[in-house]
């Protein structure tokens, strides 16, 4: 196990820290500026949302495969997205990157009351009271975060309905669990998975009949349905459905690579009995 750093290192890693992180801002503040990159001054909030998905992605990949270089570089391609778009928020005088860095720091603090102490966390704007703060565990430290969540003053505007808040730009499985979640709030749910288990024998036997009939756009409404409640049986099993499917894309993979490292033809020219067994010893051995 490395050795922990001690006081003296610790604070000379996060000075040097924020003097690269500094030299980042300027950097970004100069691509953007008169004279900078042609490529960066022509980018919006919106012509670079993709590549936010896509860093988001390759930061997920790394951590998969446990590639801590990769890792870093990968990192540091989501904090330029950040960068960036602070920087642009900067230009149309909306916010600076100081007020995100501000923002964030008051929000760590004002929600980890055990951490900081209730003095300080009121001060950072916590209003919630009489919270359980010594010598708690993880479930009561999240029971904390939601009261302190909740009373936070982020009230919805006027006509603004519960799921407006829900982003539909996210990965449709993650959206359907915010979704189901926000519902929940509002005694919509099943009252256990048991409940959401039998829902999804439903919708697939609508599903069935659907595909039977020959309706293809039926068809496809009702798998919408089925991955929807597929969604929110992981929410109830305190699962996440898009890391659960990305495992299972990873089991597949691995178990396809086994199949053609196994068989001394091309998999195209086996039969499916054939292909049926390659993949049995395959589920046997990864």
């Amino acid at each position: 196990m490395p050795a922990q750093p001690d006081a003296e290192s610790s604070n000379e890693e996060t000075s040097r820290a924020a003097e690269l992180f500094a030299e980042a801002v300027a950097i970004m503040a100069r691509l953007r500026a008169p004279g900078g990159c042609p490529w960066d001054r022509e980018q919006t909030f919106s012509s670079i949302r993709k590549y936010t998905l896509e860093e988001t992605w390759e930061v997920l990949d790394a951590i998969e495969r446990e590639h801590w270089s990769d890792l870093a570089d990968e990192l540091g391609d989501l904090l330029l997205q950040v960068l960036f778009y602070a920087e642009m928020a900067a230009e149309a005088g909306r916010f600076t990157i100081a007020e995100v860095l501000a923002n964030l720091n008051r929000k760590l603090v004002r929600r980890h009351p055990h951490v900081f102490g209730e003095e300080a966390s009121a001060a950072a704007g916590n209003r919630a009271e009489d919270l359980a703060t010594d010598d708690i565990d993880t479930p009561q430290v999240l029971r904390n975060w939601e009261q302190i969540k909740r009373l936070e003053g982020k009230h919805r505007p006027a006509g603004e309905g519960r799921l407006d808040a829900v982003s539909r730009s996210m990965p449709a499985l993650l959206e359907a669990g915010k979704i189901g979640s926000r519902a929940a709030k509002a005694g919509f749910d099943w009252p256990d998975a048991t409940g959401v288990l039998a829902k999804l024998r439903e919708e697939t036997a609508e599903l069935e009949s659907e595909i039977h009939s020959a309706q293809n756009i039926a068809a496809t409404e009702e798998l919408g349905d089925l991955l929807f409640t597929a969604a929110n049986l992981a929410r109830h099993m305190k699962a996440d459905p898009e890391l659960a499917l990305r495992d299972a894309n990873a089991k597949f993979r691995r178990r396809f690579a086994a199949m053609e490292a196994a068989s001394s033809r091309p998999l195209e020219e086996l039969s499916p009995e054939e292909l049926e067994e390659l993949w049995s010893r395959a589920k046997a051995s990864a």
